[in-house]
């Protein structure tokens, strides 16, 4: 017959439900309890018995306190107020002592028996040495393990290198170390001779990269990374000469007139967001514009905005106009500007100083005068320097 104090399962065999269920039961009866405790309590019912475990778990405790091996022992029929008792005089814990006395008591499994064959026995080979096939005592006393071990062979002379040859050999140096290889390894693709660029069949390829690009200097980067120049790397002159012997030196350079005026006239004169919206350096946009001759062209779409931005209508267009100073600098323009607009405020601020009394009403009044936002000409005076003489004029008059 077996005892209730011992194990039918492993521990780490008990369901994590089932363990958190007890754990919360014993919680709410007031005997806490560690998991491995829980799951050493759980180990003595079988599998079957989960169900009982959570019919049990799912009320409320009828005593305390009651810790896991008491909710075993409920389970096998005592009273709930009987567990309480053991519970708290210790009795469990020669209980959970007892069922680990007995598992490291319990022996082991027997092996399986081997099951019977009715295969023939392998036939015995014969002896060199011997008549008759039968075999000698050496190969009757052989093992299975002598079969199948490795041949141990003895060393000779040949095979034993001096002691030279086993001399540590000095590390390669960084400059020695081969090249890396492999599919990770970045290796640039073999570049295409230069005449195949100026062949009938390399016009195909220069039409392509044309249509792609937006200028010459772009076509020369797409270009120079499959064919090499005349001379070396391709060339700016290498990629002109080619354009002209198919002819579509003309494509190129209207394709770069119109780029270059939308660009100037997109960006309302400023050269800095040009040459960044081309993809092009300062200097190559100059260069760029030098060569199509429309240095006269883009100077007066310049000299446009120049007087655009200047002349503005409106109040607000002319504050947002300030907080954008790369491109007033890029216009040339931006002392000339702040100038003229510091002027204007200062008249527009004297017509409304008497009605205020600090800096922030002054700029509402200045906003709401011109329908202008008032955060905008905060700003401005800050900005033009006009804020700390306005500040004293204010303390002044309202003393």
């Amino acid at each position: 017959m077996n005892s209730p104090w011992q194990r039918r399962r492993q521990p780490d065999d008990v369901p994590t439900p089932v363990a958190v269920a007890v754990s919360d039961f014993c919680r709410r009866a007031k005997a806490p309890a560690p998991a491995p405790e829980v799951r050493e309590a759980l180990a003595l019912l079988a599998e079957a018995d989960d169900f009982r475990v959570r019919a049990l778990t799912d009320g409320e405790p009828e005593a305390s306190p009651l810790g896991p091996f008491a909710v075993i022992d409920i389970l096998s029929g005592t009273q709930a107020a009987v567990a309480a008792q053991r519970q708290a005089c210790g009795f469990y814990e020669v209980a959970r002592e007892l069922a680990h006395v007995r598992e490291q008591r319990t022996p082991p499994p027997a092996p399986a028996e081997p099951t019977l064959t009715f295969a023939p026995p392998p036939a015995a080979e014969a002896s060199s040495g011997k008549k008759g096939g039968k075999a000698s005592k050496e190969d009757l006393e052989a093992t299975v393990k002598e079969r199948i071990a490795p041949r141990k062979r003895a060393p000779t002379e040949d095979t034993l290198g001096s002691p030279a040859d086993f001399a540590e050999e000095p590390a390669l140096s960084r400059r020695d170390l081969p090249r890396p290889r492999g599919r990770f390894t970045r290796v640039e693709a073999p570049r295409a001779s230069f005449l195949e660029l100026t062949r009938l069949t390399g016009k195909p390829i220069v039409e392509a990269a044309l249509e792609a690009a937006d200028h010459r200097f772009a076509l020369l980067r797409a270009l120079s990374q499959r064919f090499n120049g005349a001379r070396g790397e391709l060339t700016q002159m290498d990629l002109e000469n080619v354009l002209r012997d198919h002819a579509l030196m003309d494509t190129m350079v209207e394709k770069e007139r119109r780029q270059v005026l939308d660009g100037f006239t997109g960006q309302r004169g400023a050269a800095g967001r040009v040459a960044w919206a081309l993809g092009l350096s300062p200097s190559e946009l100059q260069r760029l514009v030098s060569v199509l001759s429309l240095t006269e062209e883009v100077e007066a779409l310049r000299e446009r905005f120049r007087r655009e931005a200047l002349a503005a209508p409106h109040l607000t267009h002319r504050l947002d106009l300030l907080g954008r100073e790369k491109y007033l600098a890029d216009l040339g323009i931006q002392k000339k500007f702040a100038d003229m607009l510091r002027k204007e405020l200062e008249r527009l601020v004297g017509e409304v100083l008497n009605d205020a009394r600090d800096l922030h009403e002054l700029a509402d009044a200045v906003a709401r005068k011109h329908g202008a936002p008032a955060e905008l000409v905060f700003r401005a005076l800050e900005r033009l320097g006009l804020a700390d003489g306005l500040r004293k004029q204010l303390l002044a008059g309202s003393r």
